[in-house]
């Protein structure tokens, strides 16, 4: 007995020796790369930089994280690259267009990954989106646009759908223009009057020009997400327009993308555990007291959800029905 007992307890420590390396080591000593879908400066970034300040330390191994913007075709270079080109080993995220999933039903040629096959980590938050023109602009309030032409400038794919929904299917009289390369020059354009609006997150907005509230430089027109901000129940959801069920479920399908907002993905073909690690990092980091700290200083919304969550948000995605598909597809311009 007293040897099987050595035995057993030699077998078990060979076992344990030989055991396929730990989370840990795997990290330890490695670099994580956080790929962002966009330039430096807009929403994508700011969140993009912030949770990648925090979530190496709630890694294994705590690595280091480093972040490389990957702009282009709103983040269709990312996700291409996160799709066919990243390594899939747990040490590259991604941050990519909330409207990635409704783009690869829309206009699947555009895109060489299947986003809905992506590893989804969490969301810091959805993105209570809000289109707001200049004060100097004919448009004061949304309804003026059904008489006042509005010029806006749509640096995302998410915000030329939905500028084109509004003009062919509600009669807004919107006219988009997709030339400008960024926040920067679109905002400079919207001071110098060559156009009347933009689209931005309402939380973005609020941090990186608080003067243009506080001094009434801008008017806030309509919130072109699923649902209304807390600070913004005055101003009309987009969904209002709609005149019959139809049109609202059309609405929903375009807009139903703002519940992914501000969300973390990683490549596919990864292991189980390093997703899970990836995802248990992220929910840790939701509550980390310096990151929290980096979100109320610059003034942003935080409404994390888990990885598990998103993944069948996304998932959800694919799931309507073609006659709805059809029509916002022709509604969005994306028919050939």
């Amino acid at each position: 007995m007293r040897k099987l007992a050595r035995f057993s307890i030699g077998l078990c420590l060979t076992l344990i020796c030989s055991a396929p390396s730990h989370a840990q080591d795997f990290y330890k000593g490695k670099t994580v790369t956080f790929v962002i879908g966009f330039g430096v400066g807009n929403g994508y970034d700011t969140y993009s930089r912030t949770v990648a300040r925090s979530i190496g330390k709630h890694l294994p191994g705590k690595p280091n994280v480093i972040v490389q913007n990957m702009p282009g075709a709103g983040s269709i270079a990312a996700i291409n690259h996160l799709g066919n080109i990243a390594v899939r080993d747990g040490t590259v995220l991604g941050m990519i267009d909330q409207a990635a999933g409704l783009t690869q039903i829309l206009d699947p040629k555009s895109l060489k990954a299947d986003v809905t096959k992506f590893n989804w980590i969490g969301r810091l938050t959805d993105n209570a989106a809000v289109i707001f023109a200049w004060h100097t602009a004919p448009v004061k309030k949304i309804e003026d646009a059904f008489n006042e032409e509005l010029i806006i400038a749509t640096a995302g794919q998410n915000s030329r759908m939905l500028s084109a929904m509004m003009r062919n299917m509600m009669g807004f009289r919107m006219r988009a223009l997709n030339g400008y390369a960024g926040p920067q020059e679109s905002n400079l354009a919207m001071e110098r009057g060559e156009i009347h609006a933009l689209t931005q997150p309402w939380a973005v907005l609020r941090s990186e020009k608080p003067e243009w509230i506080r001094d009434k430089k801008i008017n806030v027109l309509v919130q072109v997400g699923v649902d209304s901000h807390p600070d913004l129940t005055h101003i009309p959801l987009l969904s209002k327009f709609a005149r019959n069920e139809e049109e609202r479920q059309i609405v929903d399908f375009l807009a139903g993308n703002s519940r992914v907002g501000r969300a973390v993905t990683s490549p596919p073909g990864q292991t189980a555990e390093r997703v899970a690690d990836l995802r248990k990092a992220f929910m840790e980091t939701m509550k980390d007291s310096d990151f929290i700290g980096d979100i109320r200083r610059a003034n942003l919304d935080l409404s994390p959800m888990s990885g598990e969550q998103l993944q069948s948000l996304i998932e959800r995605t694919a799931h309507v029905s073609p006659e709805i598909v059809a029509k916002a597809k022709k509604l969005a311009e994306f028919e050939q």
